[in-house]
């Protein structure tokens, strides 16, 4: 139809011509005579056509002459606001309620605007309207909200995700089987949303009209959902019938301190089996496939996986700290005798745990709004055409800063995101990138003092004869010593991905003044100019190595140097230093 002469519109008829946008057939036959308010042999007005077909003008033209917005047609006697919402229009949306539409009418099913756009999982729509008044907890004829329809009907983690941030209640009942939104979701086997459900708050011994619990449910639609349901009861405390044993692996702190225990141990072990005077290479590995087996038991009994991502990685790195430590102390600190290794020691170590500490203990630049300007900024994004997933939060529901990315971990919004890290325990972001940054050249030093120091040790430390030479000497040293040779392997290890994680970091923020979140998807923002592979080639951030140097470490140089003081958890537009061309092509590419 698209490619129809323009005279043939003089023969549509205005609902043909209001389905495609020809204003001027529409307005002709108007003119002519033809009531905006009619409805059409299918029950239908032009306003539920224009809204459907998301034609703003014609809209607009129709309202001016009279149309009522809150009109009912079509099968499901729905208002042209239903129309517009279930094609995901929300320029349309906006004019109708603009215009005086009532998003809480209700369409044959009984749905009212905000539980279609819940069930067409249309984000921006449910959070546009619940800005502007809409009651996230608005029941549907059959007594549904919107947060059931979207845990049954939506199998992604939105609009659930938005609806509990906007308040919509985890425990209310639907008025005829009296389920919550965890029975809805259990029934559908709908398990993106599941955590989220739980997280919230959601009771698991709420009961419906057949005296089921969610578990009871899950048992026997989805063996996933069954365990993890299993699994939160017990961490709550409200499974009984559990024993003692059980009762202490669902206790989460008991978890992560047997983490950090079953790490200390594990290293120490290693390294006193080697140390065990017995000349038998063969017992030591038996002795170490034992140690091994017994750790394994252990954490298959005790550990779960997120304690093994997010709370083994800081345990590696506090044990090896200690046991590194441990070992200068009482092997290699009688063979340090120049004064620049003394002084080495003390300056990185210092260094090493005060960046240590914060970059755990510093706030990496959460954004924060409160209630009200969320809403209010919502609605200002939703009627000036901005209001895009892209541009804003759907977990935290903020607008989000330049720069600025949603930490799946911490589950906060942090300006200037860079990575979460595990080994630090903390998201890096704005206010403490520069902490890491040091913390990772003082472990380096601390660690290559650790390699210097082992080699002291062997050179003064080891009655090995100097007649051995090559293999024999290396071995006769590491026979003398094996609890060195281990703490020394661990520190060769540890220092080469530090040194490789430094080396991509001041890479990345020095020469290319980017962030590793923006360097891996620079293909998501407009603002990059990338390949067509998706890979960075520049960023508008890049204002030379020595300002991106400056800007980072906020470094002046008495005056020498002028960097950019920028707060990032509120930075919504580019300033005049960042001149970019690529800017400019990226937006007309896209």
């Amino acid at each position: 139809m698209s490619f129809c002469n323009p005279e043939d519109h003089r023969s549509w008829d205005i609902v043909k011509a209001t389905q495609y946008g020809i204003v001027a057939r529409c307005k002709a036959l108007i003119e002519a005579g033809y009531d905006v308010r009619t409805h059409d042999s299918d029950n239908i007005t032009l306003l539920h056509w224009a809204a459907i077909n998301n034609r703003l003008e014609l809209a607009r033209y129709y309202i001016s002459l009279g149309a009522v917005v809150d009109v009912l047609g079509g099968d499901l006697m729905a208002t042209p606001l239903h129309w517009a919402i279930r094609e995901g229009h929300l320029g349309m949306v906006v004019l109708l309620i603009q215009a005086g539409a009532d998003p809480c009418l209700r369409d044959a099913e009984g749905c009212a605007a905000i539980h279609v756009a819940v069930q067409c999982a249309h984000t921006p729509i449910v959070a546009y309207l619940i800005a502007k008044g809409t009651d996230p907890d608005l029941h549907d004829a059959n007594g549904k909200t919107p947060l059931m329809w979207a845990t049954w009907r939506t199998f992604s983690v939105d609009p659930t995700r938005t609806l509990l941030s906007m308040y919509a209640s985890v425990n209310m009942k639907d008025m005829v089987q009296h389920n919550t939104p965890l029975h809805w979701a259990c029934m559908s086997q709908n398990t993106n949303v599941i955590m989220l459900l739980v997280q919230a708050g959601a009771d698991l011994d709420a009961k419906n009209d057949k005296g089921e619990t969610p578990l009871d449910i899950a048992r026997i639609k989805n063996v996933w959902i069954t365990s993890r349901l299993q699994m939160i009861r017990r961490e709550r405390g409200l499974d009984t019938q559990t024993n003692f044993f059980q009762t202490l692996v669902s206790n989460k702190t008991f978890r992560q301190r047997t983490t950090f225990v079953v790490t200390f141990f594990s290293m120490f072990c290693v390294g006193f089996i080697l140390e065990l005077s017995t000349p038998s290479w063969l017992s030591k590995m038996i002795l170490c496939i034992f140690c091994y087996l017994l750790v394994h038991g252990i954490s298959a009994f005790l550990i779960t996986q997120n304690e093994t991502m997010f709370i083994l990685p800081l345990a590696i790195s506090i044990a090896t700290k200690f046991w590194v430590y441990c070992t200068a102390f009482f092997y290699y600190w009688p063979y340090i005798y120049a004064p620049i290794g003394v002084i080495c020691f003390f300056l990185f170590s210092t260094g090493m745990w005060y960046f240590f500490y914060k970059s755990i203990k510093t706030n990496p630049g959460i954004i924060t709004m409160a209630e009200d300007q969320k809403k209010g900024a919502i609605v200002h994004l939703a009627e000036t055409d901005g209001l895009k997933l892209g541009n804003i939060c759907s977990s935290c529901l903020i607008i989000k800063p330049l720069r600025s990315k949603h930490c799946s971990v911490t589950n906060r919004c942090v300006a200037k995101f860079d990575h979460y890290c595990p080994w630090v325990f903390n998201t890096i972001g704005a206010e403490n990138h520069p902490y890491f940054i040091g913390y990772l050249v003082c472990l380096l030093g601390i660690l290559s003092w650790h390699i210097y120091a082992a080699f002291q040790f062997w050179q003064y430390g080891t009655p090995v004869s100097t007649d051995l030479v090559g293999f024999e000497r290396i071995w006769s040293i590491m026979k003398y010593s094996p609890w060195v040779v281990w703490i020394f392997l661990n520190c060769v290890f540890h220092s080469t991905w530090v040194c490789v994680l430094l080396v991509c970091q001041l890479y990345q923020i020095i020469w290319l003044g980017v962030t590793t979140n923006e360097r891996m998807n620079a293909g998501r923002y407009h603002h990059f100019h990338t390949s067509q592979h998706g890979n960075l080639e520049t960023s508008p951030f890049n204002r030379g190595v020595v300002a991106n140097f400056a800007d980072f470490f906020q470094i002046e140089l008495c005056g020498m140097l002028k960097p950019l003081k920028i707060d990032w958890k509120s930075k919504m537009e580019f300033l005049p230093e960042y001149k970019n061309v690529t800017i400019r092509k990226s937006h007309d590419h896209i």
